[in-house]
């Protein structure tokens, strides 16, 4: 059975996914939605039967889809979200969720019609990530330092604070969700943001340049995760793990194990990204989403911490997360 899929959305995160899909023997693209027709029309004509639309809910109920991507920016959440719900569709959403707590009435909906969801949250799927956990399993974690460190992308949305909700919302958002995944649940943050370049390079730029966040997490250990967007150079992206064994250090290209009498490597051989469409894809065939590994209640979680981060800066003091979902 192959499963009739719509794309919401055709940016470069939706092309991704587009490109994993025409290699998934059951996957076919039947319908695109964008609210520049041109461009839904442009990825309509490179799947055999699909067909492009400028209306969401004229392609929800002209097509019977088996399942939905949602690739649209951050400020646009809710809309897509809503209807596909409505119509029990299951579906891929990418991070970051919205730029408020709006993803909360969203989950209930979810919950309620049991409907099977996905958040791109890829680097879980990592070959690096999957060893960590295993190596975690022996070792006592102490801290955790993460990073997205490099420049701005140049998408007007993006610089643009109720566009993206900033860089530590729409971008920095995977090393949060990195760090929850292999160290458990962040109880309190302390965030401290400035504007140092960006709004005096590129007009109207209204999110922050720099950034960093430290945290107070369930099991005693600490962390902190900075990022920039200013910066003329791609500088370090990853997390990394302090233990009492030695260091563990993540990035996108795989696992480096450092320990006082070796230092080992291990690089990824498959895309994170594929892998996790495959496992989307087998849970809408299958029913079985126990493989999912970042559903919409779990991301909810990670979409907090990066909220209440947020909030910190502004008000320049500490945010407990139980206190956050009491507002």
């Amino acid at each position: 059975m192959a499963l009739n899929i719509g794309f919401i959305g055709t940016g470069g995160i939706a092309k991704a996914h587009l490109n994993n899909l025409a290699k998934i023997q059951d996957a076919e693209v039947t319908a695109f939605f964008d609210i520049q027709l041109e461009r839904a029309q442009k990825e309509a004509r490179e799947w055999k039967n699909a067909k492009a639309y400028n209306n969401l809910n004229e392609m929800l109920d002209d097509r019977k889809l088996n399942a939905v991507y949602i690739c649209v920016p951050p400020m646009a959440h809710g809309e897509a979200e809503n209807a596909v719900i409505d119509r029990g569709i299951p579906f891929l959403v990418e991070k970051p969720l919205g730029i408020d707590h709006s993803p909360n009435g969203i989950l209930k909906k979810i919950e309620q019609k049991k409907i099977i969801t996905s958040v791109g949250y890829h680097w879980r799927y990592q070959e690096a990530t999957r060893r960590a956990l295993d190596l975690l399993n022996e070792r006592k974690l102490g801290m955790s330092l993460g990073y997205w460190m490099g420049g701005m992308p140049m998408v007007p949305w993006w610089r643009v604070q109720t566009g993206s909700g900033g860089q530590f919302v729409e971008q920095t958002t995977h090393i949060v969700d990195l760090l929850r995944y292999l160290s458990g649940e962040v109880i309190e943050v302390f965030a401290a943001y400035s504007q140092r370049v960006m709004h005096e390079k590129v007009e109207g730029t209204t999110v922050a340049d720099v950034g960093t966040v430290t945290m107070k997490l369930e099991n005693g250990s600490i962390a902190t995760i900075s990022n920039t967007c200013m910066s003329p150079v791609g500088h370090k992206v990853g997390l990394d793990l302090y233990t009492d064994q030695g260091v563990l250090e993540i990035s996108s290209s795989g696992l480096k194990d450092i320990k006082p009498e070796s230092i080992t490597e291990y690089k990824e051989r498959k895309s994170p990204y594929l892998i996790e469409d495959e496992v989307f894809v087998n849970a809408i065939l299958t029913g079985d989403s126990s493989k999912i590994l970042s559903d919409y209640r779990d991301a909810i979680k990670t979409h907090n911490v990066t909220l209440a981060a947020n909030k910190s800066a502004d008000i320049g003091k500490p945010i407990h997360l139980k206190e956050l979902s009491r507002t």
